[in-house]
């Protein structure tokens, strides 16, 4: 089956199985734990050490206590062998518990990291990272270095120092029936690099089949209107029942190579038992080997090989961890883009609210291209426009990717300010670069005479309150929603905002008023509901600047009567940023900007624009004069 491009790439490339700059950062976040760490390490060297216990004593009574008869030494002997394995479960059971809680406690470290970092990242980056990526990271792939925390660093420093261990006594013990136990080596590592080469293929065959059986469902999942509004249900399943089972041949191969492999290990491990007896029995007739030294050996050689068949297993878990680092640390790396100057400037409190673009270009980043965004940026970007300032309106198409072109615009204290014109024409661009969400490549915006770039992101937006179209409302209750748990807003402040807006009496009539779980996305209430809540939302911290992007679109009559008689108390004294396609909701605005193609081609009340026959004439006989057909 063909791979789908885009999504799917970069889960295609696993990376290096080690890499030591990767495994550098990833031990940092082990440091807060390294008595813990200390401690694990140090219960796996006396766990190593207590595998060589039981072949020992065995040599001892089988070589001295029963050739003398000497059953108080068996009996001595017997317990110490009890007494060991009763310590090496103790301590297996110990360092179990340590080590998952050590993985599971930086996995809560990566992940508060991950979370905060993406909550600081600029818009441009979710503007190009689906969703379901960026899930991905904070879910199977620090779950992956989770699995090497607890299951692979520091228990491959068991089974290494178990492997040592073992040898190093084989040969102390009988250094010539150890070198052929150690004859069938070769072959166990061949069959080992055999195996990991295959299941590192069969492994990314995996991921990459995951990966598309995540986004199928996420699309289909989320598009299930269409889907039954179009009677897509056999095909889709036809096509989910196709990756699906591309998924299981991937990993019905990655099985086969394990079922192939460990019983490969097991019979090169026969062989060496094989060899034990053979070479070892033919030096006992011989009397130079004992027979306590070859049931020792033979205890030995089992031991010798697990380890090993572990080893290989490390590695996949190993070459994953790379993986999923990389991705992360790739992530973490990734510029926040919009930051705090560094020494903001003081908002005054209570801000006048004049706001002004002096002439502002920007246009959306394409991949890998960003705006100017630091703070040291705000002369030489105010200066770098001049070179602009030449170009007529014939100089720059619609296609050249500028949204806003030379946008010149100054808001008075108080006024009410509204924007129409076609999709496209910039008006919510205006309303991302004074919020900051993005930066204008040419250009600047002020706010009470100061650069917007000045102060600190958080003052600035305290200063705004944001209506969008698309209202998103979080799980959690109703008053939740409306305060978001932001300072200053208890129970009295919500009240009032939904009051203000008229949403109290929809939310008195829930079950528990406003503490009415909402379902996802504000499912339980209606379209105008949620609409109105983030009305109340806005207005809770008593912003001095209301920015209003087709807020009563969604809404019916009588509800947008009822926002439009709150807006009007609520807009009073307020500088007010209203973005429309009704015209009917804007005709008592103070000024109406007309925006076409990124520029501002008309200015003027309702009556003096309707006056000049421009493109807001036009628009209001679209709207008011024409009839227009419903189906």
């Amino acid at each position: 089956m063909h791979a789908p491009d885009g999504p799917f790439q970069e889960e295609e490339a696993l990376g290096k199985a080690y890499d030591a700059r990767l495994m550098k950062r990833l031990m940092a976040y082990l440091h807060p734990y390294r008595g813990q760490v200390v401690l694990a390490v140090l219960m796996l060297i006396a766990a190593s050490g207590l595998a060589l216990v039981g072949p020992w004593l065995t040599k001892e009574v089988i070589d001295t206590a029963i050739p003398s008869k000497d059953f108080a030494t068996v009996r001595r002997l017997s317990m110490f062998f009890f007494l060991a394995l009763l310590l090496s479960g103790f301590l297996e059971y110990t360092r179990t518990i340590l080590t998952t809680w050590i993985g599971q406690n930086v996995m809560l470290d990566l992940r508060q990291e991950i979370f905060a970092h993406l909550q600081r990242l600029r818009l441009a980056y979710f503007d190009r990272n689906p969703v379901g990526r960026l899930m991905t990271r904070l879910t199977s792939d620090v779950e992956v270095l989770n699995e090497m925390f607890t299951s692979g660093v520091v228990t491959i420093f068991g089974d290494i120092f178990t492997v040592g261990f073992i040898m190093a006594t084989m040969l102390i013990m009988d250094w010539r029936l150890a070198l052929v136990t150690f004859s069938v080596l070769p072959a166990v590592f061949g069959a080992a690099w055999i195996f990991r080469k295959k299941v590192r293929e069969a492994y990314r065959d995996i991921r990459v089949r995951l990966a598309r059986i995540n986004s199928y469902l996420q699309e289909r999942i989320s598009g299930v209107r269409v889907v039954q509004l179009f009677r897509q249900e056999e095909p889709t399943k036809t096509r989910f029942s196709d990756i699906n089972n591309d998924h299981l041949e991937a990993h019905l191969r990655s099985i086969t190579y394990y079922a192939l492999f460990f019983p490969v290990v097991e019979v090169l491990a026969s062989i060496a038992l094989a060899l034990i007896i053979w070479y070892g029995g033919n030096q006992a007739l011989q009397g130079t080997v004992s027979i306590g030294v070859i049931a020792a050996f033979l205890q030995y050689a089992r031991r010798f090989f697990r380890p090993i068949q572990d080893l290989s297993e490390k590695y996949n878990i190993l070459q994953g961890a790379m993986a999923s680092s990389e991705r992360i640390f790739g992530l973490l790396d990734e510029p926040p883009g919009i930051e705090d100057p560094p020494e903001p400037l003081q908002l005054d409190v209570p801000i006048k609210g004049r706001i002004a673009f002096e002439n502002v270009w920007f246009r959306y980043s394409t991949i890998g291209e960003d705006a100017p965004t630091s703070s040291s940026s705000v002369t030489a970007t105010t200066a770098s426009y001049e070179s602009v300032e030449n170009h007529t309106y014939a100089d720059v198409s619609p296609e050249d990717g500028w949204v806003l072109r030379g946008i010149n615009l100054e808001i008075k204290p108080g006024e009410r300010m509204a924007l129409v014109g076609a999709t496209g024409a910039g008006k919510t661009t205006l309303f991302n670069l004074l919020m900051r969400f993005y930066e204008p490549q040419k250009g600047r915006i002020t706010l009470d005479g100061k650069d917007i770039r000045t102060y600190a992101l958080t003052d600035l937006r305290q200063q705004l309150g944001l209506v969008l179209q698309n209202v998103y409302l979080f799980s959690g209750t109703a008053a939740s929603n409306i305060s978001l748990d932001r300072t200053g807003i208890g129970d009295e402040e919500v009240r009032a905002s939904a009051e203000q807006v008229g949403v109290d009496r929809h939310l008195s009539r829930l079950p528990r008023k406003y503490n009415e779980p909402l379902s996802e996305r504000g499912g339980n209430l209606s379209v105008g509901e949620r609409q109105l809540v983030s009305f109340a939302r806005a207005l809770a911290g008593d912003p001095p600047i209301l920015l209003l992007d087709e807020a009563t679109s969604s809404v019916d009559s009588e509800i947008e009567s009822q926002i439009q008689a709150a807006l009007e108390k609520l807009m009073d004294g307020r500088t007010s940023f209203v973005i429309a396609h009704r015209l009917s909701t804007i005709q008592g605005a103070d000024r109406i900007l007309v925006m076409h193609h990124g520029r501002i081609t008309e200015s003027g009340t309702h009556e003096s624009l309707l006056k000049s026959g421009g493109l807001y004439a036009q628009l209001h006989r679209l709207q008011f004069e024409r009839p227009i057909a419903v189906a």
